[in-house]
């Protein structure tokens, strides 16, 4: 039986560990091979993968760069035999996948054997579309890289580790929660561990297409943005084109591999800007000397006017509901599929939404790309969540990495209209600090979307509900989540309060609503009931019907979802009940009663 050693650079020194490079744009129109399937796996909870039974001297970081051969012939690390270990289907998490994990939090080695057949001239990315939480890997021996963070993707460059024929590509993932983390110890969702999304080999030139970024422009006359090449050969020529509205401009990059551009529309030019009712996208290629990339791209404008928010210059209601990125099905679990995202949306649209809210952290792109195709306007957010260290500058960096990389992913996708950067953190100067150096982070890299949190109501007298929280002058929302007759009084409360804001702004409830069990049935004062959620709905709504300048609202949500923190034996059975459609698709009677709502707005 063939016997292999653990790939134990990653067991040298953490902070020798390579930082990830920022994640290559449009990984799936790229050249390469899909990693997918099953990986050997092996749970090591001690993590006896950084340690030799044998206690002979650990080589430090610069012996083992210096001299592979010597780590290997030395040190004699623990030999794992992978050909031996058990298996977990990658994209996948662990829990749902091994009854024994269902709980667990720690690190799993995962291996795999590929076959390769590098070429001279390309370079060569292994791309992860997500791992949680730290992810640290290595390719026939050698350490390629390392990141943090569970719902962003990534890139490792493996030209020079990458060898004819078998490779062999080992990756430590470990989902351990940290004090210090985002986010933090604390939440109200699964903490699936594992390779969650897709992996893939690139194969990319030399000097390649690295980003870019095209959108309507402000005044919906024309398309800007710019693009970004990576490599020896940075200055070239490069054109942007736009083949269906016979648009084309001619670029030369700079030193830096970067160009930008603006192109009017062409006269008597037909556009059809983006919007839920015709999604429509236009080809983009963007070509240089060598290299070539092509997306799909809708075009259209946000933007704010008082208490309205405006879709191309036009008055819009978000009918909403808030996601967790979780399978539909009894399995539920992590999920990752294109199947998996038109399932989900498929139950939005019946429920009549427009919109999405993607909680509490960045989505798997597959449901992005299925939002964009199908109409689907969306709040995507980072996983600054409850209460965070605030005063850790290590915390902010990790937090303002991952609002990066949900960015520079998903800049191009016309339904993202909405960054949110926390949900329900409790105030304080630190925070507020924290929150504003992402805001103004956000307004950086994209001023074209808006900015936004869930924050938290404030009732200042029996009945008067407003927003108080100063982070409202910052963002451009007034957006607040709120469960007035579920956590906050009966339900009939929903009849005696009333709102007032402080500032002219379009007031979103990013959540509302409560838990019912299907098919459980009773009185409409019992809670956790079918009867009690229908009577909660009707009665929100009467409230939302009267409060000032509504833009939209996402209840809270759309299916059942794992959460460990609930955990009422035959009615909750750590999910969430919250969803108006079950962890199975069964509809929940309170559906209905928001779908009417929404067909008639």
């Amino acid at each position: 039986m063939k016997r292999i050693l653990l790939v134990t650079a990653l067991a040298c020194c953490l902070s020798a560990v390579l930082s990830a490079a920022p994640a290559i744009q449009n990984a799936y129109a790229r050249a390469g091979q899909s990693l997918d399937g099953t990986w050997r796996a092996i749970v090591d909870p001690y993590e006896n993968g950084y340690y030799s039974y044998r206690m002979v001297p650990m080589p430090t970081p610069q012996t083992f760069f210096a001299d592979r051969h010597f780590y290997e012939d030395q040190t004699k690390l623990i030999e794992y035999d992978f050909d031996a270990a058990g298996t977990l289907e990658v994209p996948g998490d662990w829990n749902t996948q091994r009854e024994k994990l269902y709980y667990y939090e720690g690190t799993v080695w995962y291996r795999r054997l590929f076959d390769a057949a590098p070429e001279p001239g390309h370079r060569y990315f292994i791309h992860f579309d997500g791992a949680n939480y730290e992810t640290i890997a290595a390719l026939n021996g050698r350490l390629i890289g390392k990141h943090t963070g569970g719902f962003t993707a990534f890139d490792f460059e493996v030209t020079e580790q990458l060898k004819p024929g078998q490779n062999s590509l080992v990756v430590k993932v470990d989902n351990k929660r940290h004090a210090d983390g985002v986010p933090t110890i604390n939440t109200d969702w699964w903490n699936y561990g594992g390779i969650t999304r897709s992996v893939r080999l690139l194969d990319v030139p030399e000097t390649f297409i690295r980003d870019y970024e095209l959108k309507l422009s402000a005044d919906r006359k024309g398309v800007e943005g710019w693009v970004q090449l990576d490599g020896s050969a940075l200055s070239q020529a490069v054109s942007v084109e736009l083949p269906e509205l016979k648009m084309n401009v001619k670029l030369v990059t700079d030193a830096d591999g970067r160009a930008s551009f603006a192109i009017p529309f062409p006269r008597r030019a037909s556009v059809r800007f983006w919007r839920p009712d015709d999604p429509k996208r236009y080809e983009v290629r963007v070509v240089a000397q060598t290299d070539s990339v092509s997306d799909q791209i809708g075009l259209r404008t946000v933007s704010t006017q008082g208490s309205k928010i405006l879709l191309n210059g036009e008055e819009i209601f978000l009918k909403g509901i808030s996601i967790h990125d979780e399978r539909p099905g009894a399995a539920a679990g992590r999920a990752y599929s294109p199947e998996h995202a038109r399932t989900t949306l498929g139950w939005a649209r019946e429920l009549g939404c427009n919109f999405v809210r993607l909680a509490h952290y960045p989505h798997n792109e597959k449901m992005l790309r299925a939002a964009d195709e199908l109409g689907f306007l969306v709040w995507s957010e980072i996983p600054v969540y409850w209460t965070i260290a605030w005063d850790n500058e290590e915390t902010y960096a990790n937090a303002q990495n991952q609002l990066d990389e949900m960015i520079a992913r998903d800049r191009n996708r016309a339904c993202v209209i909405i960054w949110s950067v926390a949900n329900e953190t409790p105030r304080s100067p630190q925070r507020l600090d924290f929150l504003g150096r992402l805001i103004d982070r956000t307004r950086t890299l994209d001023p074209s979307r808006l900015v936004s949190a869930a924050m938290e109501k404030d009732e200042t007298a029996p009945g008067q509900m407003t927003l108080a929280d100063e982070l409202m002058n910052l963002t451009d929302l007034l957006s607040f989540n709120q469960y007035v007759g579920w956590y906050d009084g009966d339900v009939e409360k929903c009849d005696r309060v009333r709102w007032t804001f402080p500032v002219d702004k379009p007031v979103i409830i990013s959540e509302l609503g409560g838990g019912a069990k299907y098919g459980r049935h009773g009185s409409p004062d019992e809670r956790f009931t079918e009867e009690y959620l229908v009577r909660l709905y009707e009665a929100n709504i009467r409230m939302l019907e009267n409060i000032p300048g509504l833009a939209g609202c996402t209840p809270w949500i759309l299916k059942d979802f794992r959460s460990p923190r609930r955990a009422l034996e035959g009615i909750q059975d750590d999910f969430n009940r919250k969803g108006l459609v079950s962890e199975k698709g069964e509809k929940k009677d309170a559906f209905f009663v928001l779908q009417q709502w929404y067909n008639s707005k």
